[in-house]
C-alpha cells in the first residue's frame, strides 16, 4: 500500500465545509445550542492561544464557528494599475476590492474604489463621439446626446454616494454561494459629478404608464457573441428621479477611471452597485419591471421568505434586492494591530444604510456581550456614508476583536452572524471584526 499523501485545506474552505466541525477539528471547542456561543476545552485554549501567540480574555464569548480576525483577514492585495491596494477576486471578467484599512478616507479615493465587471469594457473609447439615447415605450420624445450635449443642456450636481456591490460579503456565507467572494471590500464612497437623471428624462418626456428605467452599456460579453448583452437592469422610477439619481462622467472631479465606467455611468446610491450601470450607452423607461439580463430569476434577488440555510426555492419566490441594508465597517486601525495594556485604542470607520442615515454606532471588544457607544458623524449629503469613532481600552493582555455595530434611523441593527442565507450570497450585512493584540 503507497504512502497517504498530506491534504492541505485552507482555513477558509474548512469553515465553509462545517463551522462547527471546524472547531471541534482545530481547537476543540463544542457549541452552546443554546446561546451559539463557543465552549473551548482546556486543550483547545491551549491550541488557539498558542496559534494567536496570547490568551484570549473573552473566549468564552466567542461565538461558534467564527474564524478568529486575526486569520480570516490575513490577505495581501496584488496591485493593479491605477488601483493599488485592491484584491483580484477574479481577472474574467475583472473583479477587485479594497482591504479594509484602504478605505479610511471619508471620501473614497479613486484608486481605492472597489472593480465589479460582468463583462469586457470597451476599446479605444472617445468620449467626443460618445452618444446616449433616452428610449423605450414609455418616453414621449426619445433623444440622443453626446456628453457635451448633456454638460450643456443640464444643470451639474455633486454628490457624495456610497456604491457596495449586492455581493460584498458573499465569501462568509456557509453553505457557499457562487460568484466573487467578496469579504467586506466592495464598497465605497468617493464624490460624483454628472447631470440629474430626472432631468433628462423630463426633458425627453415620461408617459404616465411609466413605472421602471433600465439601462443598456457598451462592455461585451465574456463568450465574445456581439448579440449578447452582459447586463441590464434597473431600478422603479420613484428611484430614477431622487436629486442623488445620476448621469456622472465625473469621480472625485476627475473623468472615470475605465473599469469604473469611463466615459459614462449611472449612479443609484443605497441601492446594489449592479443598477449604476457603467458604460451606459442606453436608457430605456418601461411600463413594466424591467426584464433584461440578471434582472430576474436568481440574479440580484433574496428569498421573499426566510430560507434555512442551502434549502432551494423557486424563482417565482425571488424578490428584486432595492435598498441595501444597514452596514458598517472598521478602517482603523488595520487588523492584527499590537497595543500597549493601559494604552488607549482609537478606532474609527465608515457606516451605511441604504437609502436610510445611520442614528448609532456602537463597538465591542468582548464579542459582542457588551457595546459602547460610539461618535457618529451627519452623512455629507443623503446616500453617504457616515464617519464614526471611538476610544477602547482593554482589561488585561491578550487577544481581542473589535467588533463595530450599525443602527438605522429606522431601528434596525447589524446582526453579529451572517443573516439571511440565500442561494446568490446577497446582502452580508454581519458585524465587522478586526484582531488586537494587547502586551
Amino acid at each position: 500500500m503507497g504512502k497517504k499523501k498530506n491534504i492541505e485545506v485552507g482555513i477558509h474552505e474548512l469553515y465553509k465545509e462545517d463551522p462547527e466541525k471546524a472547531d471541534w477539528q482545530l481547537w476543540g471547542r463544542v457549541a452552546n445550542p443554546l446561546t451559539r456561543r463557543g465552549f473551548l476545552k482546556k486543550s483547545g485554549i491551549v491550541a488557539m492561544t498558542a496559534y494567536l501567540g496570547t490568551n484570549i480574555p473573552f473566549a468564552d464569548l466567542m461565538p461558534s464557528g467564527l474564524i478568529p480576525a486575526q486569520l480570516a483577514y490575513a490577505s495581501e492585495p496584488f496591485t493593479i494599475p491605477g488601483k493599488e491596494g485592491l484584491k483580484i477576486l477574479n481577472d474574467r471578467p475583472l473583479n477587485a476590492e479594497a482591504l479594509p484599512h484602504f478605505l479610511d478616507d471619508e471620501i473614497t479615493p479613486t484608486s481605492r474604489l472597489f472593480i465589479r465587471n460582468n463583462g469586457i469594457p470597451p476599446e479605444n473609447v472617445d468620449p467626443e463621439k460618445w452618444t446616449l439615447s433616452i428610449g423605450g415605450e414609455s418616453i414621449i420624445k426619445p433623444m440622443t446626446f453626446t456628453i457635451n450635449e448633456l454638460k450643456k443642456k443640464f444643470k451639474h450636481f455633486t454628490y457624495q454616494i456610497q456604491l457596495e456591490c449586492g455581493g460584498n460579503g458573499r465569501s462568509e456565507f456557509n453553505p457557499p454561494a457562487k460568484g466573487n467572494q467578496w469579504t467586506v471590500g466592495a464598497v465605497g464612497c468617493p464624490e460624483w459629478t454628472g447631470v440629474r437623471l430626472k432631468d433628462v428624462l423630463k426633458h425627453c418626456g415620461i408617459k404616465e404608464d411609466a413605472v421602471y428605467i433600465a439601462y443598456y452599456g457598451a462592455d461585451k460579453h465574456i463568450s465574445g457573441d456581439p448579440d449578447k448583452v452582459v447586463i441590464s437592469r434597473g431600478v422603479p422610477l420613484s428611484k430614477a428621479m431622487e436629486d442623488e439619481s445620476l448621469i456622472a462622467w465625473a469621480i472625485n472631479g476627475e473623468d472615470l477611471p475605465l473599469q469604473n465606467g469611463y466615459p459614462l455611468r449611472l449612479i443609484t446610491g443605497g441601492w446594489p452597485g449592479s443598477t449604476c450601470g457603467k458604460w451606459l450607452k442606453d436608457i430605456v423607461v418601461r411600463n413594466k419591471v424591467h426584464d433584461g439580463p440578471k434582472m430576474t430569476g436568481y440574479s440580484y434577488r433574496t428569498p421573499c421568505y426566510p430560507l434555512a440555510p442551502g434549502e432551494s426555492i423557486e424563482k417565482k419566490d425571488m424578490c428584486i434586492i432595492e435598498s441595501m441594508p444597514v452596514k458598517s465597517l472598521i478602517t482603523y486601525p488595520k487588523s492584527g494591530i499590537k497595543m500597549q495594556l493601559g494604552e488607549k485604542m482609537l478606532v474609527r470607520g465608515q457606516a451605511w444604510a441604504g437609502d436610510l442615515e445611520v442614528s448609532a454606532m456602537h463597538v465591542s471588544i468582548d464579542f459582542g456581550a457588551t457595546w459602547a457607544k460610539c461618535e457618529l458623524k451627519k452623512p455629507a449629503n443623503r446616500l453617504a456614508w457616515q464617519r464614526w469613532t471611538a476610544e477602547v481600552s482593554f482589561p488585561k493582555k491578550g487577544y481581542y476583536e473589535v467588533w463595530a455595530r450599525a443602527t438605522d434611523q429606522a431601528g434596525t441593527m447589524q446582526p453579529m452572524v451572517v443573516p439571511g442565507w440565500n442561494p446568490k450570497g446577497y446582502l452580508n450585512n454581519a458585524c465587522h471584526r478586526i484582531a488586537v493584540r494587547v502586551v
